[in-house]
């Protein structure tokens, strides 16, 4: 018997998952931590690039922390819109620490709103694989990208993960009441 899995009128024109899900905590600097809380409030205001930047700029912040603080930079430029910058950083994020799983889950994040879903299946696995604080929302970006891929079995098993590590966040909830889940006989006809 095998599970064969249908997903209703596949949304995309997707709501990703809240891009400051891989925002890295920074302490120590000021315009650091400013920045690391403007990106996990997704406050993308000028101010709050400004302090990105100004802690990016300051050189007083060891690698893991400027790697992290190009990740919530990139998350600002997100939540702005501003995608080609967001890139940008997040792959100097992965250049500069390439074990920041958060580099690598939100640069997917933005290869998936390129439509570049096989790239952002690859980067989210990755940023997984290497651990990130939220991994639910990862899940739930990489199940996106198996919807664009008409992948819908992998789709639903990671919505379906998504839930079970948050089970009180909705969003992955209203994309598996989409799915129709049957069985099929395994049955051939001699």
């Amino acid at each position: 018997m095998k599970l064969h899995f249908l997903a209703a009128g596949a949304v995309l024109g997707f709501a990703l998952a809240g891009s400051a899900s891989a925002a890295v905590t920074v302490l120590g600097d000021t315009s650091a931590e400013d920045c690391s809380r403007a990106a996990f409030h997704e406050q993308g205001n000028e101010d709050a690039v400004q302090a990105c930047t100004r802690a990016l700029d300051g050189g007083v912040l060891g690698r893991r922390d400027v790697a992290g603080t190009y990740v919530n930079r990139g998350v600002l430029y997100l939540v702005r819109g501003e995608f080609a910058a967001a890139r940008a950083d997040f792959d100097h994020a992965i250049r500069t620490d390439p074990g920041l799983g958060e580099g690598w889950v939100n640069r997917g994040a933005v290869n998936i709103l390129d439509r570049r879903y096989q790239d952002g299946i690859n980067d989210i696995s990755k940023g997984l694989t290497l651990g990130t604080e939220e991994p639910a929302k990862a899940y739930y970006n990489r199940a996106v990208a198996y919807e664009g891929l008409d992948d819908e079995k992998s789709a639903y098993l990671d919505y379906e993960q998504a839930t079970v590590l948050e089970p009180n966040w909705q969003l992955p909830k209203q994309e598996l009441a989409r799915f129709t889940v049957s069985h099929k006989s395994d049955t051939t006809t001699p």
